[in-house]
């Protein structure tokens, strides 16, 4: 870098304003909270409008599409031609479409908060209501007198395993409390909150009503105020974290579901008990990618041990099949191909972001993981080509 006046004040600059910073660090962590929380409706308002684009989007690729075969001479499929490039279509797709993605999500949160919600209120209950006897009947075996000193017997009966499990109880709900957030704060949050989502709600509607314009503006302020290397990095960075969240959004969602009603059906069949509410746990442990239906598996195996500890373990046998079946066959042709994330790194995104952020740590982790192990990737591979 060329030594001149401009660079040495910016460098002087940057200095003051980090020493500004680190030495009125309280007034600054105060002052970007007050940022932060002004900003949330339109945070949350990006946040809704991303969910409802890929609604949207699915719905606008189906909304009198053109047909792909152009030479065709069907009357039906000129006719539907002429019907997609029309100006009323033309004009209504994005109402429509928005509108359809509107009630859709509005469906799909109706769905939880009535029918999972419930069954994992249920579910936690049970937990706490119905092991601490399983534990006494199990230490008053005679396979655990056989297997155990009296003195262990002795401690393990000291011990107080509904206090143990009400604090589990009350970390779960908790857990799954910040998950569904937003949907807890449009329910019984007080009159601010309901505000705020409301203002998000209709920034949202004007984000995705003028997306087109407003992602034109913003290439266009970046082509003129950011040098062409910048601008193609970052462009090219957001490009990939779109990609990436978008599959992620898709596949862990239709993979919860898939999971979930195919867990259903086929405890149901084999008459293991509490189909619905263990169909239900797995399938929304689910979203947490690698260790969520593992989790719910663990804990649907244990409600299981309740009534037959033979069926806990065909339980067990019947998950892992049930999830090989799921991961190679069913998977990969409805959702396609993965983010590209080795299991390894997946497990670590998963870990990291649950203990920054808890259970939207879990969720938002891996995403972001894939895209840096994505960019790094693309950037070595430049590297390497260039050598």
């Amino acid at each position: 870098m060329k030594f001149s006046w401009k660079n040495c004040f910016r460098i002087c600059f940057s200095v003051f304003i980090l020493f500004l910073c680190m030495t009125y660090w309280d007034s600054v962590a105060n002052i970007l909270g007050v940022i932060v929380s002004t900003a949330a409706p339109l945070t949350l308002g990006l946040v809704i409008a991303y969910v409802l684009n890929i609604l949207m989007s699915f719905y606008e690729k189906h909304y009198f599409a053109e047909r792909s075969k152009p030479n065709s001479t069907s009357k039906k499929k000129r006719s539907a031609s002429r019907l997609s490039s029309s100006a009323f279509v033309q004009k209504s797709r994005r109402p429509v479409c928005m509108v359809a993605a509107i009630l859709t999500l509005l469906g799909i949160i109706v769905l939880v908060v009535g029918i999972v919600l419930p069954e994992l209120t249920l579910c936690v209950k049970f937990l706490v209501s119905e092991i601490p006897p399983a534990i006494q009947k199990a230490l008053d075996s005679e396979i655990a007198q056989k297997l155990l000193s009296a003195d262990t017997i002795d401690q393990l009966e000291a011990i107080d395993w509904k206090s143990y499990l009400n604090k589990i109880a009350e970390t779960l709900t908790t857990g799954i409390g910040s998950a569904v957030d937003a949907v807890f704060n449009v329910i019984t949050s007080v009159i601010s909150a309901v505000i705020t989502v409301f203002v998000s709600i209709i920034f949202s509607i004007y984000l995705l009503s003028g997306k087109e314009k407003l992602l034109a503006q913003s290439k266009r302020l970046m082509r003129n105020y950011l040098k062409p290397n910048l601008n193609e990095k970052i462009t090219h960075c957001f490009t990939v974290l779109n990609d990436c969240f978008h599959r992620y959004i898709v596949g862990q969602c239709l993979e919860a579901v898939i999971l979930g009603l195919l867990c259903i059906i086929g405890m149901s069949v084999f008459r293991f008990p509490y189909a619905m509410m263990i169909g239900t746990l797995i399938g929304f442990t689910a979203l947490i990618p690698v260790a969520g239906a593992f989790i719910g598996a663990a804990v649907g195996a244990i409600m299981i041990f309740t009534v037959s500890p033979l069926k806990a373990l065909l339980f067990i046998i019947f998950v892992v099949v049930l999830q090989q079946l799921e991961g190679n066959i069913i998977y990969p042709k409805v959702v396609g191909s993965s983010l590209g994330l080795p299991a390894l790194w997946v497990l670590a995104a998963v870990t990291i972001g649950g203990g920054l952020m808890g259970v939207m740590g879990m969720l938002i982790g891996v995403p972001i993981a894939a895209a840096v192990y994505r960019l790094i990737r693309e950037d070595l591979n430049k590297r390497e080509d260039v050598k």
